[in-house]
């Protein structure tokens, strides 16, 4: 038994070759990461998967956040979101809107939002996709947009555009 009396909330744990310590309930779920953009983003309309330039940092637990990809350095299994607005500028209208999250530079298989205007054409779509991922030290993770329009232009909106994602298991 330990010396000395646990904190609130705390439980006696073992690590199994008989040495008991106080613990506290729970665990962490860093690291842990929120990112947003700070303006617009341009995106072309020709179905052409593009890279989000996140470059505002809202929660970086661990500073993992670098280069537009979290890299968690710590394995296990993640939560990952993310949230994306679309709209059409320059007159045109969206036939399709995608968000894909990257593992390692490929799309996780399976792992895509979508809004489909096909046959009524629209100018602003908001998708959130979300995965639960195992991730290795060195995995990283991205978020890409593609959309496919008639013409005029295409972006990603500031202000519903984010990442996030925190470490659930390990």
């Amino acid at each position: 038994m330990p010396t000395t009396d646990g904190n609130t909330s705390e439980f006696l744990q073992t690590n199994g070759s008989g040495a008991l310590t106080w613990a506290e309930a729970g665990g962490t779920n860093t690291p842990a990461f929120q990112v947003t953009l700070s303006g617009n983003q341009s995106i072309a309309i020709n179905d052409v998967n593009t890279k989000i330039a996140f470059d505002t940092e809202i929660i970086d637990s661990n500073g993992k956040f670098a280069s537009n990809r979290f890299t968690p350095t710590v394995a296990g299994t993640y939560f990952i979101s993310l949230g994306t607005a679309t709209e059409s500028g320059s007159a045109g209208l969206m036939n399709l809107s995608y968000s894909y999250i990257y593992k390692n530079g490929s799309a996780i298989n399976g792992v895509t939002g979508r809004v489909d205007f096909r046959g009524n054409p629209g100018r602003g779509a908001g998708i959130t996709t979300t995965v639960l991922v195992e991730l290795d030290t060195n995995d990283y993770i991205e978020g890409y947009q593609a959309v496919n329009a008639s013409s005029g232009s295409c972006n990603l909106m500031s202000w519903g555009t984010q990442m996030s994602g925190f470490k659930i298991i390990e």
